[in-house]
């Protein structure tokens, strides 16, 4: 497990850095055609896969644990013959709507920004992704099911390395060695999905032919092969695995309202297709930084989930409870310090990660605000987990489509009046609303009482409080300190190094010394072992 937590973590982190080198190639025109193609294709391919390689995974493993191992091979037969259907369906739907999709997001009237044709073209390639990925994902299922974690970590870190050298590669072949567009250069970055996608399915299809005989062995062997209708199989697969597509494309389906509502929006207002643009890519960017910390404290607390499932299940409510306060304690505990240095460092850390050429101005005021967007999508993310591990999911779809719904309708309202600060509060009250219908659902179910979880956090709020202070005061002795003479990218990067080392060592150093954290890490390590 810890193998396959590391091997998870590499691939999480090399998605984040990637971004900073491409765009210092594309900049941010060029980044946000890329937002219009990868936006899409997220939606469809969460679809496209409708929650099944979890559901194989969890198939897989119960039927090999009652000695059919059979079965597993069954269903990833059948279950790869859905997703190549699925995959080319979405494929299809993909590639032809990109000239729907294209129209709704830029206009052809402006000179400015990127045009009709050039996102048309984005899209259509990224579409191509859609005939692989789907098929990949089965695979690793299939793999995570039989509790071999291995194959399908490495196929991950395998897709991501060869998707990223593509994109690198290719986006500064196209720009510094034969001069092209910067729309060519988008283009190799979104058919990268494509490439890194066979890179990763081979490498699941190379280790499957070289178990071939052991998994035949292991079928011979099984004392309990039994046939299962393949209908009923799927029905009861695609309905357990729905409300979890449902819950990972909440925040793709926001980041989507804001990609293709922003431009629209901005040009009702005044502004330039060039300038909309603009805010829509540094919206973008925000949203990267801001989910780097997000995925880490979810991978942490999310360790503790199965535990709430299983203890719901043999009716020990106590242990739900204790188990649900420690979730969300960890996930404050690692979320809330993150967000609040990204607020008071939004500037000099814009400007350190993605350099003075990104408009650290409004990309510093946008991060700032967009900051505490980290402890709703942690949020979100952990009590939608909890729901679905206490069987509320038609619960938990409600407040997301509620949610969803205020998001859209609250962009449409606070642009004209806030501008570029209206789609990120409309994300905070969306995802609010969602939040507290599931807190709601919560103390409903399981009678659970969230005053004693307030006041076990106290500790926490007091922390980050003590945190907090430190990194501004830090933050403004260094800016005092420093010279004008630096330079602002060299005075960006001393004040976010200093103040977020200042940060961490005083939030570590307090914090490790407290017996709640003592007791969370302990549960960790047990759990990842």
């Amino acid at each position: 497990m810890e193998y396959y937590a590391r091997l998870h973590l590499i691939s999480k982190v090399l998605g984040f850095i990637y971004i900073i080198p491409f765009m210092a190639l594309v900049g941010e025109q060029g980044y946000a055609l890329y937002r219009y193609a990868y936006g899409p294709y997220t939606i469809l391919l969460s679809l496209s896969t409708v929650g099944l390689p979890l559901a194989v995974s969890k198939f897989v493993s119960k039927y090999n644990e009652l000695g059919n191992y059979k079965i597993g091979l069954t269903l990833l037969k059948y279950g790869m013959y859905l997703m190549v259907l699925t995959g080319f369906i979405s494929f299809i739907a993909l590639y032809f709507s990109a000239p729907i999709l294209a129209e709704i997001v830029v206009r052809n009237d402006d000179s400015g920004g990127n045009s009709v044709e050039d996102t048309e073209y984005v899209i259509r390639l990224v579409s191509f992704a859609l005939l692989i990925i789907p098929s990949m994902s089965i695979f690793r299922g299939y793999f995570q099911g039989s509790k071999s974690m291995g194959p399908s970590a490495l196929s991950t870190v395998i897709e991501q390395v060869v998707r990223i050298v593509v994109i690198l590669v290719g986006a500064y072949t196209v720009i510094h060695i034969f001069n092209s567009s910067t729309r060519n250069a988008v283009g190799i970055a979104t058919i990268a999905a494509f490439i890194g996608g066979i890179a990763g399915f081979i490498v699941l299809l190379i280790v499957f032919l070289k178990r071939r005989e052991l998994i035949k062995k292991e079928i011979d062997s099984s004392p309990n092969n039994k046939e299962i209708n393949i209908n009923s199989m799927f029905k009861e697969l695609i309905g357990y695995a729905i409300p979890f597509v449902i819950t990972g494309l909440a925040i793709p389906i926001y980041q989507n309202i804001d990609i293709y509502t922003i431009n629209t929006l901005f040009h009702s207002i005044g502004y330039n297709n060039k300038d909309a643009e603009l805010i829509n890519a540094v919206i973008g960017l925000a949203q990267v930084l801001v989910l780097v910390p997000v995925s880490l404290a979810t991978a942490f607390s999310m360790s503790l989930i199965p535990g709430i499932t299983s203890a719901f299940i043999g009716g020990k409510m106590e242990e739900v409870q204790h188990k649900i306060s420690q979730t969300i304690q960890a996930i404050m505990f690692f979320t809330l310090p993150a967000a609040m240095g990204l607020c008071i460092l939004g500037k000099p850390v814009y400007t350190m990660v993605f350099g003075l050429n990104k408009n650290p101005e409004l990309g510093g005021v946008i991060l700032q605000w967009y900051s505490l967007a980290a402890i709703f999508f942690a949020l979100f993310t952990v009590t939608a987990a909890i729901l679905q591990g206490i069987n509320e999911q038609k619960k938990l779809i409600i407040g997301i489509l509620i949610g969803i719904i205020v998001k859209i309708a609250l962009n449409l309202v606070l642009v004209p009046y806030i501008k570029e600060l209206g789609p990120i509060l409309a994300t905070y009250f969306g995802f609010f609303i969602s939040i507290l219908s599931n807190i709601y659902v919560i103390k409903k179910a399981l009678q659970y009482k969230f005053l004693p979880l307030f006041k076990q956090l106290q500790e926490v709020f007091l922390l980050v409080f003590i945190m907090s202070l430190s990194v501004w005061g830090v933050k403004w002795l260094t800016e005092l300190w420093l010279t004008e003479n630096l330079g602002i990218y060299s005075h960006a990067l001393i004040t976010s190094i200093i103040s977020i080392l200042t940060g961490v060592l005083v939030y570590l150093g307090i914090g490790l010394r407290l017996h709640f954290v003592k007791n969370m890490l302990g549960r960790y390590k047990n759990s990842a072992s």
